[in-house]
């Protein structure tokens, strides 16, 4: 039976419209689909399921301050690390690290 390891990502952020910009255009790369975001939420399911689905969310908090939290996504090949991390960059994302292989953490990782 597979079990889903993961339920939602709920993140602030400081501008709402800014990152709903920067993460209606990533999301949907990364297969969450569906877009139930509002005027407070910014929310993102994996749809195609039976069942309730992950998903990411974010709301605006003008105080927040960013810090060094990751967030990995799979990929099953390099040219999709490669392809996902350009739509990153031409949605807006400051590339910092990569892409590239982090055999640190496993061997092709």
């Amino acid at each position: 039976m597979t079990k889903r390891h993961l339920d939602h990502i709920d993140l602030r952020v400081r501008d709402f419209e800014r990152a709903r910009r920067f993460y209606g255009r990533l999301l949907p790369a990364l297969g969450f689909t569906c877009d139930r975001s509002d005027t407070e939420w910014g929310t993102f399911y994996a749809a195609g399921r039976d069942r309730p689905s992950e998903f990411f969310g974010f709301t605006e908090d003008r105080h927040h301050q960013p810090n060094e939290t990751r967030i990995a996504f799979w990929a099953e090949t390099r040219e999709e690390v490669d392809r996902i991390a350009e739509i990153a960059r031409d949605a807006g994302a400051k590339n910092l690290e990569g892409p590239e292989v982090c055999a640190g953490y496993s061997l092709g990782y």
